[in-house]
């Protein structure tokens, strides 16, 4: 069977066996991929990134009918005028009507430094690593952050014409319970990733090899985690998505994972269906 030779000679060549011996008890079918009942469900995200990878990652996800969440920020772009320009707004575009959810990752991809003000005047002192404040350290005012997250949603939004969720993942994941309590008060609900689904495409290729980062993932993956990639990392020198994503997706469908976006979550269901608005743009 086709199917089954394509699937055991991923897994082959990742080194993991027991993706074979999976598929095997399944007798060679892989998982629908949309099945509503599916009781193995995944969540993979992507952050944004320098975008060199978004044409081979849309076309993956398009050809195993795999959605996934987007947690952007507006990052230099090996072409165009920054992930959030007008160069990539046809990409975000068509991932829309693909079916893709969008969520914000900060515009400027602010990261969270320390807390200081008070408990009735929260501030917060940061760093971006884009836009004109790049690499200052500065501070911000709850309302100044919550402005910063609402500023990717605004633009999503606008540009796809379809509401974000009412989520955000803080760049590094680094956050305080006084940051999130602020981002949660203007409708905005933080999400970082589970321990198994942190996928390392981030890490240094020398160090951490894309067959041992695949082997990893399959071997550690549960039902309900948070997984987590990027549209490209600038410090990787033997990139991650071209090698790792569609095997690590064959992998998991042929043990029966399903991928959802996070607006289906147990943990983030009500959150989202009760704070739709709060991604809206303000009139």
């Amino acid at each position: 069977m086709a199917t089954y030779r394509y699937v055991a000679r991923v897994a082959m060549l990742a080194g993991a066996a027991f993706c074979i011996a999976a598929y095997a008890d399944r007798a060679g079918a892989v998982a629908p991929k949309d099945v509503k009942d599916c009781d193995k469900p995944v969540y993979l995200t992507f952050d944004t990134g320098h975008m060199g990878v978004a044409d081979l990652v849309a076309d993956v996800l398009r050809r195993h009918q795999v959605r996934v969440t987007f947690f952007v920020a507006n990052e230099a772009t090996q072409q165009g005028d920054g992930s959030l320009g007008q160069h990539w707004a046809p990409w975000w575009q068509a991932r829309a009507k693909e079916g893709h959810r969008f969520a914000s990752h900060t515009w400027d991809h602010v990261y969270w430094r320390g807390d200081q003000g008070t408990a009735a005047a929260p501030s917060f002192r940061v760093r971006p690593s884009q836009g004109p404040n790049k690499e200052q350290a500065t501070t911000m005012s709850a309302a100044q952050y919550c402005a910063e997250i609402r500023k990717s949603s605004d633009w999503l939004r606008q540009t796809t014409g379809q509401a974000p969720l009412p989520l955000w993942r803080a760049p590094g994941g680094k956050t305080s319970p006084q940051l999130l309590q602020a981002a949660e008060a203007c409708g905005f609900k933080h999400v970082g990733w589970s321990p198994a689904g942190f996928l390392g495409d981030e890490l240094s290729s020398e160090k951490f090899s894309n067959q041992a980062l695949l082997q990893q993932a399959l071997a550690r993956i549960r039902p309900g985690d948070v997984l987590l990639a990027h549209l490209g990392i600038w410090s990787r020198k033997d990139p991650w998505a071209p090698a790792v994503l569609e095997p690590l997706i064959v992998g998991l469908q042929a043990k029966g994972f399903c991928f959802r976006t996070l607006d289906t979550h147990s943990d983030l269901r009500a959150w989202v269906q009760a704070h739709a608005g709060a991604a809206a743009v303000k009139e």
